[in-house]
């Protein structure tokens, strides 16, 4: 799997931004303080003063090694001075150190181990944000989604089937607002033109402007898009399985409708194993009923999916057919 130079590069150039601002913000800070507080500003200057010296004695080549150890000594009561000015002052100690964004890499992206999470995270962000280009995520809203759409065939019917809808709305809505990486899981599953889209992308919407990683698409674009990095039919620099298995939230919608080949299998169970082991949330939707679910996936596939799933079962006659009847688009 190669990388993604471009993603690579715009993360690397976001990191460098933190560091810059980082350091210019601890100028502004010196500045605002060499003047409010100049007695700081003098002995900064003996600071640089005797780091100056500590150089030149190292240079010397001589045994010096008291003469360093009592300009340390120096050195440190003088930071414990500035300390004491600032806090006299009404400033925290540590107002004039650099506020790096990142105290793992000091806002340089890289560790001893290599890179470091926050540049990871920066990845993963634009990945998704690339993944996510072309899908329908702002189009849908809570409040666009209307209940009295929602009918049977007799009126005793329609009425049950708005009860039941309507819980499934309420609970969506307050799983989006109350969103975290440790939210359940959901299972939507029922006949086509239910709401199981725009309810999945109303949630999406919600949590994205939370400022949480959503991935979204059907998962027959995701397998296949996995298939062709997979078997090195791409060279865009992706790795789409990834960014699924790391998101903090992933939709897949339309499961069911993939070819059934080994590779789709494995891949959709190494998905929601993966991210049940890592407590990740994860949303399906579906047209399969529950018998159809059982009859296309194995048992280690439907059994993490109605054990730990939350299971919504959409009811009602396809809202799709409703509008056209009635003249709406």
């Amino acid at each position: 799997m190669g990388i993604n130079y471009d993603i690579y590069n715009r993360a690397i150039d976001i990191i460098g931004a933190r560091r810059i601002a980082a350091k210019a913000e601890n100028d502004r800070r010196f500045e605002e303080i060499n003047q409010k507080i100049p007695e700081i500003a003098e002995v900064n200057s003996q600071l640089a003063k005797t780091g100056l010296e500590i150089v030149n004695v190292i240079r010397s080549g001589e045994d010096v090694s008291q003469r360093i150890e009592s300009m340390k000594v120096k050195n440190l009561q003088a930071q414990e001075l500035i300390r004491k000015l600032l806090r006299d002052n009404g400033y925290p100690e540590d107002y004039l150190q650099i506020k790096y964004k990142c105290e793992k890499c000091f806002d340089t992206g890289f560790t001893g181990g290599g890179q470091c999470e926050c540049l990871k995270s920066v990845i993963s962000a634009l990945s998704v944000r690339e993944m996510n280009s072309n899908s329908q995520i702002k189009l849908c809203s809570f409040d666009t989604f209307d209940i009295s759409y929602f009918r049977g065939k007799t009126p005793e019917e329609t009425s049950a089937c708005r009860d039941i809808m309507s819980r499934i709305f309420t609970y969506c809505k307050s799983y989006a607002e109350s969103f975290s990486t440790e939210s359940q899981n959901i299972l939507m599953f029922g006949k086509t033109g239910l709401g199981k889209t725009h309810l999945s992308l109303a949630i999406a919407n919600q949590v994205i402007r939370k400022g949480y990683d959503v991935l979204y698409d059907s998962a027959v674009n995701y397998l296949m898009q996995i298939e062709k990095e997979h078997f090195g039919r791409d060279d865009s620099g992706r790795d789409t399985l990834q960014s699924l298995l790391t998101a903090d939230l992933l939709i897949l919608d339309d499961l069911g409708a993939e070819y059934d080949t080994p590779f789709y299998t494995s891949t959709i169970y190494n998905i929601i194993n993966t991210r049940l082991n890592r407590s990740l949330p994860t949303i399906i939707s579906t047209n399969l009923n529950h018998e159809g679910i059982q009859k296309k996936y194995d048992d280690r596939i439907v059994s993490r999916l109605f054990a730990i799933y939350q299971c919504l079962e959409f009811v009602g006659t396809d809202i799709r057919l409703i509008k056209r009847k009635m003249g709406e688009n």
